[in-house]
């Protein structure tokens, strides 16, 4: 008996829930934007999940994306950047809203008492990756494409990057947070970012299966696994290696100087994409991964809730709306798309640390953060 949970009230849902055996089934249905979260998709997503935590019915819940053809091919390629840039730039206060809910939705995920499934196929970015991180068995194939591509829109790898990123193996996790590189399944899975792999052509049938478990049987989720689990890539030869050489110097300015005078490709390459980064957020980033490796999910949170204000509010620089970092990397990258964006400071070397350690700052006391309940 299958089981309609409710969904939003329009013609189009964005977010398409229903229960069928003893799992609930979540699928993000924007394809026409990549599956990008709107904060009516976060409120969705909150309201569906809160719902079936008290549920005795649902015992575990999966969740997948969609393309313009169907079910599966893409997962989430972030937060909905467009609004971002729109709101910051009217003052409409939903631009707060959407990182106070969507941070929350990450910490409900990541807490949540059943297990949830990630089928991460396709594009899984930004807002995808604060979703699918929390949950406890993440699914990748041989289509995903992972990355935490924040700064090259003049913003930091939030919805609990801080965290998750920094818990990967020696200095991955600056690599991945200063860069943005896009990963495969496999390197994926090398990195404690994902648990298994899928053959894409048996998604459906992994899917479906779902659906005629006995979860209460134990082991019955680890069959399932098992049975559709493929090998996958490896870790390139060497890169390992390079990672650590460079990424665990003390500073960007550092970690630049020594990619610059390599003489390899990788690091050319890699040297030459921090050049096109914000001078200003690479270093914001260095900082935010190495705290985080010390915090608590709920505090890494609360200090992405406030890194999140002073990106759009950077007020220790007199800059705000349109003059800050994160609304010029959008326009330049989305909006206008002339790939030529005005960073403040121009290069690495310029940038201090008066400029840096402010975005630290919390706005709010502690018992009017606005993620104060997170624990």
């Amino acid at each position: 008996m299958t089981t309609q949970a409710a969904l939003p009230t329009q013609a189009a849902p964005d977010v398409l829930t229903e229960i069928r055996g003893q799992t609930g089934f979540i699928t993000l249905n924007r394809p026409q934007a990549l599956n990008a979260l709107s904060l009516a998709m976060i409120r969705s997503l909150t309201a569906c999940l809160l719902d079936w935590r008290d549920n005795p019915q649902v015992k575990a819940v999966a969740i997948r994306g969609s393309n313009k053809s169907g079910p599966f091919g893409a997962f989430c390629a972030g937060g909905d950047i467009r609004f971002f840039y729109q709101a910051a730039l009217a003052g409409n206060a939903e631009l707060e809203d959407f990182f106070t809910e969507e941070y929350t939705l990450n910490h409900l995920v990541h807490t949540y008492p059943k297990r949830v499934i990630a089928f991460m196929d396709g594009i899984v970015m930004g807002g995808g990756m604060g979703i699918a991180q929390g949950a406890r068995t993440r699914i990748v194939t041989q289509r995903t494409k992972m990355a935490m591509p924040e700064t090259n829109i003049g913003l930091f790898p939030d919805v609990g990057g801080g965290y998750f990123l920094s818990r990967c193996p020696g200095y991955a996790g600056e690599w991945l947070a200063l860069t943005g590189e896009v990963i495969s399944a496999g390197p994926a899975i090398a990195l404690g970012l994902a648990d298994v792999c899928f053959d894409p052509n048996q998604l459906v049938s992994a899917w479906e299966a779902l659906a005629e478990l006995d979860l209460a049987t134990p082991l019955a989720l680890d069959a399932w696994l098992a049975r559709y689990t493929v090998a996958t890539d490896v870790l390139p030869t060497g890169l390992t290696e390079q990672i650590e050489r460079y990424f665990s110097l003390e500073s960007v300015a550092a970690i630049l100087a020594a990619l610059e005078v390599a003489d390899n490709t990788w690091a050319q390459q890699t040297a030459a994409a921090l050049r096109k980064r914000s001078p200003l957020m690479l270093h914001v980033v260095l900082a935010q991964i190495r705290r985080g490796r010390t915090l608590a999910l709920a505090d890494d949170l609360r200090m992405e809730r406030d890194m999140v204000r002073h990106c759009f509010n950077t007020r220790h620089l007199g800059r705000s709306g349109a003059s800050s970092e994160t609304v010029e990397g959008i326009r330049a990258l989305a909006v206008d798309k002339d790939q030529t964006p005005k960073w403040q400071p121009a290069v690495v070397e310029d940038v201090t640390t008066d400029m840096v350690v402010p975005f630290f700052d919390s706005p709010w006391p502690a018992h009017a953060h606005p993620l104060r309940n997170l624990t």
